[in-house]
């Protein structure tokens, strides 16, 4: 099936990455994780651990077929190194499946690629995405060009688990 990338560090909202995760794999998806530097265990805002299995430096966007951003602080933290904003801009370009949940949009507004696209994420970051160029929706998930899914809290995680679910299996 898909081979996701999953930009995580620490501080990421724990069941933004473990309900998904568990939704993928179920799905018969593999996901790798990805931070500054392989080997690297982050954590999570609740305690929940993740041991990095690749550094920014060793992928390239053209080695999977999507890419999944959790929320928390950690799209924050990742999004000050340009490499992993070079890696985002290259999945949105190439426009391949995109999930990002809460704050994990703002990976998607640094890299600058959320110009005539929708989306929606956590309530504090509508603004910056209004304002990144993107038309925005305060609704559970939102789908856009059959690429890119968004979704606002741990609240919606049923619907972003369903729709990236069904989108991975409409498109790879």
């Amino acid at each position: 099936m898909a081979k996701i990338a999953t930009l995580i560090t620490d501080m990421f909202e724990d069941s933004e990455w473990t309900s998904p995760k568990k939704a993928l794999e179920e799905a018969g998806h593999e996901l790798t994780t990805i931070d500054t530097k392989a080997g690297k265990v982050v954590k999570g805002k609740h305690g929940e651990s993740v041991t990095i299995a690749k550094g920014i430096d060793e992928v390239k966007a053209s080695e999977f077929d999507a890419l999944f951003i959790p929320g928390g602080f950690s799209p924050d933290i990742l999004r000050a190194d340009d490499r992993v904003v070079a890696f985002v801009k290259d999945f949105m370009d190439a426009m391949k499946p995109t999930f990002a949940i809460c704050h994990g949009p703002q990976l998607l507004i640094t890299a600058k690629t959320l110009k005539g696209r929708d989306a929606t994420g956590y309530k504090s970051i509508l603004v910056d995405l209004e304002n990144a160029g993107a038309t925005v929706h305060d609704e559970e998930v939102f789908v856009c060009q059959k690429q890119l899914v968004t979704s606002r809290t741990p609240e919606d995680l049923p619907a972003f688990n369903r729709e990236i679910v069904k989108l991975l299996h409409e498109v790879v």
